[in-house]
C-alpha cells in the first residue's frame, strides 16, 4: 500500500462495518477500500441528464420537430453516448 489513512466512525458506522466484512469475509480496511473506490467512481461517472443538459429548457435548439418527438431525439442522444 502506497498511504495510509486513518478515521474515526461513529458507533453505528463502526457496527455496520463489522458486520458488512463478516459477512464478506474481508477485513475491515479491504471493505472501506471497496466502498471508497465504488464511491469515488459513481461520482466521476457521467450521469444521462448531463449528456442533454443542453437541451433543457432551450428556446431555439436548432431541431424543428423537438417539440413534437422529443423522446425520439432524446433516445438518440442518449444512445450516441454523447
Amino acid at each position: 500500500m502506497d498511504s495510509q489513512l486513518t478515521l474515526r466512525l461513529p458507533g453505528e458506522l463502526a457496527g455496520r462495518l463489522e458486520r458488512s466484512a463478516r459477512r464478506m469475509n474481508r477485513k475491515r480496511s479491504d471493505v472501506v477500500r471497496l466502498a471508497l473506490a465504488a464511491y469515488l467512481d459513481a461520482e466521476s461517472a457521467v450521469r444521462p441528464i448531463e449528456r442533454v443538459r443542453d437541451l433543457l429548457g432551450s428556446i431555439e435548439s436548432g431541431v424543428p420537430d423537438l417539440g413534437q418527438r422529443h423522446r425520439e431525439h432524446l433516445l438518440r442522444r442518449l444512445s450516441r453516448g454523447k
